[in-house]
């Protein structure tokens, strides 16, 4: 079967260029706002199956991979940040802290409806950031396209203190892991 992933992230797309598998991508047009009192990790759920969702229709007998990402401390959600302005208020907001970035996965088969769902949390131990560590970080890296304004492949490694969690892509944006396993639940070789 088609394999397609319903994103135009470039991280998720090298991530899952790891398989070795051929996989074609596919804009999802998906608002991503949280909904009224949804705690992150259920956003976080509910917007990668509607990502695939979003994409299957256009892939009669593929499988369809979604995912999205979401960091929070708490309640208070971190997104991508769109701007140096507010890359360096979230990362002086995350310093000294532990923040949990949720990353949610589903594959959707289109060929016959089946879905399958799992979420892999990993937690983010921030250094306690002087504000010149911080600007320096997001002048050098730019990360504004990255929930919580650090890229842990990056120089964002330098952020931190610590992490923790049961898969390293998943920090990243696609749990590989967790992937895989619902891969081959499909059929799928690997390796």
């Amino acid at each position: 079967m088609k394999i397609v992933l319903a994103s135009t992230s470039a991280y998720r797309r090298m991530l899952l260029e790891r398989f070795g598998l051929p996989f074609e991508t596919d804009r999802p047009e998906v608002d991503e706002t949280a909904l009224p009192g949804e705690a992150p990790p259920a956003t976080a759920e509910r917007l990668a199956l509607a990502k695939a969702r979003a994409v299957a229709a256009r892939h009669p007998d593929a499988l369809v991979i979604g995912s999205d990402q979401v960091a929070h401390l708490g309640d208070e959600v971190f997104g991508k940040p769109g701007t140096v302005e507010r890359a360096v208020a979230q990362l002086q907001r995350m310093r000294g802290q532990s923040v949990v970035f949720h990353t949610a996965l589903a594959l959707l088969n289109t060929a016959n409806g089946r879905v399958q769902q799992g979420a892999v949390p990993t937690t983010v131990r921030f250094r306690a950031l002087s504000d010149a560590e911080i600007v320096r970080y997001v002048d050098k890296e730019r990360p504004l396209d990255c929930a919580g304004s650090a890229k842990s492949e990056g120089l964002g490694i330098t952020l931190l203190e610590a992490l923790s969690g049961d898969d390293p892509t998943a920090l990243v944006g696609l749990p590989l892991i967790e992937l895989a396993r619902m891969l081959r639940a499909e059929g799928v070789e690997l390796p």
